[in-house]
């Protein structure tokens, strides 16, 4: 959650017994809520009432949110940046007394209007007696989706005709335009009908047999009377109801989540195939073993292996970061630290060839925040050599180290700042982009370089690539070009979460990471109610982990997630064909991620291994709260924030019988 250090310093202050208890007892926010669009400001007012309900005069009213999509200044005005929840808090104080009052308002944020419609499936050709579901979905200009009723007609039904809800049925040869309609926009479907001379149905393969999460590309063949295949023509796809749990597209692509026996039907009017799924466990539970455990009394962030595999740096939520020695994994041990003008050191990160590092900063006392670049030649020993903070000086929160630059966050605009540190004594910032929908609920939270190409978890924006030397679209690190971007639902995925802790929950697209055809894509939610628990780390979190398939650059989808059932995805690793992650207060995981990956991961049991990264020590004993984790010669360094560091290892696979 982010709020101001003024905020926090009120309700956190401890008690004072000499001073008189506050005359406020309740706050009053006017107006209590309503709709906001996109854009939109609002101006509140708040009033501080004594135990008879009058106004108390001397209290000073502090505002802030508890949602990160949008801004509230010291007057009380509201700016809504992004659709869903915006949780407004005012806090009431008065000076010389003990004690204040919260109250919450809650906004809802409306998306802009709809833009464009998107129809599933679109089918371009049909035989006649065809029955097909459409599903239509409307998007903002900024892609948000809208939950307007999507209605669809036909300009010739007596050739095509769909329902309002569309249902759309071929009958009779010709051609018919279908639209589907949402607010002002429309998107129109060219169809044509043909006449029905399927004789003979076939898909491949007819049987097969696979584990759950494994992918099935089903594929149907229509021909005629005399043999010949009929092209074109789209089929209709079914499941049948009650053999398990699986996912069918509307093109054949077929993947069990449960263990079961399915039949998959493909229809052109009366004309059918089935085709028989067997699907058995996918069996891959691994052992995990404790290597060692070192605890740590301050709060700990992320970790960063030295190329050398000589030492690690362990950041803390605090003013240091550790060297720690790990030649020997069994025997972790400190022998040296950073010590910077911090209260959150959290990414931390060396040069390819191990010779400079960088770690990032929030809430310096001077507010002098930014990045600190440091010595690590002699890995066991890092010494800080200079730092920016000139453009970043309102904090940055992650960094990234490719090729001589760090890419990182400022977290006082939600922009992306590119910084040399080719000559590391004298880092100088060449480049900065951000998304253009507001600023008012920006927020870049990570960043992942690979091949020249960007990946950033933009929070309310969702994943955003840009070139940034790969070529693709001209860019360079000193002229970052948009590639992409995938925006999912952020609200309708963690409804749940708002029915549970109150509309205003923090949510948002966290990190991101590349690997092979897929782009790793984790959100952090977490209530937003600012109560003691909550605000010192209480181990309340959820989210899910989205994986985007990027094989196509230019249009990157969503294809399968990861939603742990006891806490949220925070960073992510992958060597491989395994995954592994940090799961906050659900400890470590470790993913299969082996061959194509479709629908719900963690119901096709691709769960391999766990661990509760907690004992009696460390900050906070017997309360896991596992921040992330990094691979290295097969030992996996997992820093919690409560216990300190650990070093786990994967038990070997076992040897397939024949």
């Amino acid at each position: 959650m982010h709020l101001s250090p003024l905020l926090l310093a009120l309700l956190q202050q401890p008690a004072a017994p000499s001073l008189p208890p506050s005359p406020v007892v309740k706050v009053e926010i006017t107006p209590a809520g309503g709709e906001i669009q996109i854009g939109q400001t609002l101006q509140l007012s708040a009033r501080a009432l004594d135990a008879g309900g009058q106004p108390v005069a001397n209290a000073r009213i502090y505002w802030f949110v508890g949602s990160d999509n949008g801004e509230v200044d010291s007057t009380g005005l509201v700016t809504a940046g992004y659709a869903g929840p915006l949780r407004v808090g005012a806090v009431a104080a008065v000076l010389g007394t003990q004690g204040q009052q919260i109250n919450f308002a809650v906004y809802r944020i409306l998306p802009e209007p709809p833009a464009r419609v998107e129809v599933t499936p679109a089918p371009s050709k049909v035989v006649v007696g065809t029955r097909l579901t459409l599903v239509g979905t409307a998007y903002s200009a900024h892609d948000d989706a809208r939950h307007d009723p999507v209605s669809f007609t036909s300009n010739t039904p007596r050739v095509a005709s769909v329902t309002n809800d569309g249902v759309l049925r071929a009958l009779a040869p010709g051609r018919a335009t279908v639209s589907a309609t949402a607010g002002p926009v429309t998107r129109a479907l060219a169809i044509q009908v043909v006449a029905n001379t399927v004789a003979r149905v076939t898909i491949e393969p007819a049987a097969t047999s696979v584990r759950t999460g494994d992918v099935v590309r089903l594929t149907v063949t229509a021909k005629d009377a005399a043999g010949r295949p009929i092209p074109g023509v789209t089929a209709a796809w079914s499941l049948e109801a009650g053999s398990g749990a699986a996912d069918l597209d509307p093109d054949g692509t077929f993947v069990g989540e449960l263990p079961g026996t399915y039949t998959v039907t493909a229809a052109f009017g009366t004309r059918t195939a089935d085709a028989v799924v067997t699907v058995e466990p996918r069996r891959v539970t691994r052992g995990i073993e404790v290597r060692a455990h070192l605890p740590i009394k301050f709060s700990t962030a992320e970790v960063w292996v030295h190329p050398s595999g000589a030492c690690a740096y362990l950041s803390t939520i605090a003013d240091r970061v550790y060297a720690i020695d790990i030649a020997d994994p069994t025997h972790p041990k400190i022998v040296d630290s950073m010590l910077t003008n911090a209260r959150i050191v959290n990414d931390v990160m060396t040069t390819e060839d191990g010779k400079y590092g960088v770690f990032s900063r929030e809430g310096a006392s001077d507010r002098k925040n930014g990045i600190v670049v440091f010595d690590a030649a002699d890995p066991c020993h890092p010494k800080p050599i200079a730092e920016y903070t000139e453009t970043v000086s309102g904090g940055v929160h992650s960094s990234y180290v490719y090729q001589g630059r760090a890419y990182i966050t400022d977290d006082a605009t939600g922009s992306l700042r590119v910084i040399d540190i080719r000559d590391p004594y004298h880092p100088r910032e060449v480049a900065r982009w951000q998304t253009e929908q507001t600023e008012a609920g920006r927020y870049l939270h990570d960043v992942m370089v690979v091949d020249g190409l960007a990946y950033l978890a933009y929070w309310n924006d969702g994943l955003v690539i840009l070139d940034v030397g790969n070529g693709m679209k001209g860019g360079s690190p000193e002229s970052p070009q948009l590639v992409a971007r995938a925006k999912y639902d952020l609200n309708a995925t963690y409804a749940r979460v708002e029915q549970l802790w109150g509309a205003g929950f923090v949510r948002g697209t966290h990190t991101a990471w590349r690997h092979g055809r897929y782009v790793f894509v984790g959100d952090e939610v977490y209530a937003a109610r600012p109560y003691k628990g909550l605000l010192d780390g209480n181990n309340l979190t959820f989210g899910r982990m989205h994986v985007i398939d990027v094989s196509d650059l230019l249009h990157p989808r969503e294809v399968a997630w990861y939603e742990p059932t006891d806490g949220g995805v925070h960073n992510v690793w992958v060597v491989g064909d395994t995954l592994y992650l940090g799961n906050y207060q659900g400890g470590a995981r470790v993913l299969d991620i082996s061959g194509e990956l479709k629908g719900d991961l963690l119901r096709e049991g691709r769960e391999m291994s766990w661990m509760l990264t907690a004992d009696s020590t460390g900050k906070r004993p017997h309360t896991p709260f596992a921040w992330g984790a990094v691979v290295r010669d097969g030992n996996i360094l997992v820093p919690d924030i409560n216990s300190g560091l650990w070093i786990l290892r994967l038990e070997p696979k076992a040897e397939q019988t024949p």
